[in-house]
């Protein structure tokens, strides 16, 4: 009778990486867990309640907007999740009341032949923040790790090349003074069916829904796995993610903002009110009527 093969014992090394790989398991299941309970139903926010908190909001933004071009600072605020899970609402808020000088928002489209030849990196770069601006990526590189990684439009190579060189990428980003923050923008599968229902009916959101859209609806679970590990690879100490639960839309865009506010040591600095000038004297070489020729119909 054949002995049975003995059992190959753990090394001290292997353990150590099983407990270190046991630990980590814990702490996404209890940020999963964390999200959960933040997502959890609550009572509708009142519209007048939430305009008011998102003026103040606002209203700090534009003081952080200050103090990033007084002081010459670098941010880089980056959008993903799932798709219909309102990261154009939260953006939209975010820069409604401040400069499109100061705060850019990147939304890069598929790339061209050309750009499919750089190196994958390199299409992202050239959008990074100067001194005293604020540049916010609508989806980013790490659409390697989702919609190229579920739809087949990357190698295997390519996929693990980026997930292998994304966290050192993001410290470098770190180390040349620009301050990384990623939100991670997540959505119920009901809320999101919802969502796309809607803007199936209605004409001014239709050019929402995209053939990947609609592919991503399907395949949920695919999409869901490559999340995970993304977050397993990139959710690091020095660039971690924040999920941002948006079944509430309105409490998103608020928790969203404020949060960015709380993660960024801004000081709001002093500004100096103009007063009004006296008008120029009316030059007697100038009539009352102007020479305009055409005006726009007064329809309304």
């Amino acid at each position: 009778m054949a002995k049975k093969p003995k059992k190959q014992k753990k090394s001290e090394k292997q353990k150590k990486q099983q407990v270190r790989a046991d630990k980590e398991d814990v702490v996404v299941a209890e940020k999963h867990a964390t999200a959960q309970r933040q997502a959890a139903p609550k009572e509708k926010l009142d519209r007048k309640e939430y305009e008011k908190k998102l003026r103040e909001l606002q209203g700090e933004l534009c003081a952080l907007q200050e103090w990033v071009k007084a002081k010459g600072e670098k941010i880089i605020i980056v959008f993903e999740g799932r798709d219909a899970a309102g990261k154009g609402g939260i953006i939209k808020r975010l820069t409604e009341r401040v400069s499109p000088r100061t705060f850019r928002t990147v939304a890069l489209p598929a790339p061209s032949e050309r750009e499919k030849s750089q190196m994958y990196i390199q299409r992202y770069i050239p959008h990074f923040p100067a001194a005293g601006e604020v540049v916010i990526f609508d989806r980013s590189w790490y659409n390697r790790g989702g919609v190229e990684r579920v739809m087949g439009f990357c190698t295997d190579q390519e996929y693990e090349t980026f997930l292998r060189l994304c966290p050192n990428f993001e410290r470098e980003i770190i180390n040349f003074g620009i301050r990384l923050v990623k939100y991670w923008v997540d959505v119920s599968q009901e809320e999101q069916e919802r969502r796309f229902k809607a803007r199936i009916n209605d004409p001014v959101r239709q050019w929402k829904l995209s053939p990947m859209d609609i592919e991503s609806f399907r395949r949920w679970w695919d999409y869901s796995k490559a999340y995970d590990e993304i977050f397993r690879v990139t959710d690091t100490d020095f660039a971690p993610w924040y999920v941002v639960p948006s079944n509430d839309k309105r409490r998103a865009r608020l928790n969203c903002i404020d949060h960015f506010l709380s993660v960024i040591p801004y000081e709001k600095i002093p500004v100096d009110m103009p007063t009004l000038p006296k008008r120029q004297r009316k030059p007697r070489d100038v009539g009352h009527e102007r020479l305009y020729r055409s005006f726009v119909p007064s329809k309304y």
